[in-house]
């Protein structure tokens, strides 16, 4: 009879302090095994190979290979390996560069153990692992492209003739995209307000597992991964949440 299983864990940071403070608090948390440290990001993708962690906590700032290369890098040549950003910084700069290099998940250095054990278990089982500030951060970043494409169109010449200045082009779409249902659309939406599964069957007032199955089924047909490219999606489609 096999036990629980184990997710492995490496850690990369400059800081010594810090990255063996990492390690002894991953050491305390059920079903994770440290299975080495990084002092820079070369020597992280080195570990890598070495080693084929599940998850690296990875620093950003780092000497020799920055957080953001040694993401890139394994991604492309480790692809079973996942990354989740453990950092002192939430700028924009820091932010995007290190998503798009692919990590799947960014918490600061102010998560405690539970959200980061929730982080990695939360990437290792496909979705993304990210703090409520950075998930808040992407929605002001998408919900700014929205209003500024939305800007972009006063004036242009449609099929249903020009849109006047200073006018939006649409409103939210009446027909869900994709084949989605009401239900769906509405559970996407509040996903894109940044609540969680708990927060959202309590708002509809349904159960949880009801709303596990609404968002199974609209990751299915709009072909998302996970909730940070859910929230990019609805963005995109114009899509809210239920009222209050």
């Amino acid at each position: 009879m096999t036990g629980p299983a184990v997710t492995r864990v490496l850690v990369a940071d400059d800081q010594t302090v810090v990255r063996e403070g990492i390690v002894m608090l991953l050491g305390l948390l059920p079903g994770i095994e440290v299975v080495g440290a990084a002092a820079d990001g070369e020597e992280a993708v080195a570990l890598v190979a070495r080693h084929r962690p599940d998850v690296v906590l990875m620093d950003l700032r780092m000497p020799r290979c920055d957080g953001v290369e040694a993401t890139r890098r394994i991604r492309a040549g480790y692809p079973g390996t996942e990354v989740v950003v453990l950092t002192t910084y939430a700028d924009d700069e820091s932010l995007f560069p290190a998503l798009r290099a692919g990590a799947r998940g960014y918490l600061t250095k102010d998560a405690g153990g539970e959200e980061i054990a929730r982080a990695i278990a939360d990437v290792r089982s496909g979705a993304a692992g990210l703090s409520p500030q950075v998930q808040l951060r992407l929605l002001e970043r998408l919900s700014g492209e929205a209003a500024a494409g939305t800007a972009g169109t006063a004036g242009v010449t449609g099929a249903a003739g020009p849109v006047p200045s200073g006018e939006p082009a649409a409103g939210p779409v009446a027909v869900p995209p994709d084949g989605l249902t009401a239900r769906e659309a509405e559970v996407l939406g509040l996903i894109a307000e940044g609540l969680s599964n708990t927060e959202i069957a309590r708002r509809l007032y349904v159960s949880p597992a009801t709303v596990k199955t609404h968002i199974n089924n609209l990751f299915a047909k709009t072909g998302v991964r996970d909730r940070a490219q859910a929230v990019a999606y609805a963005f995109r489609h114009g899509i809210t949440g239920s009222p209050q």
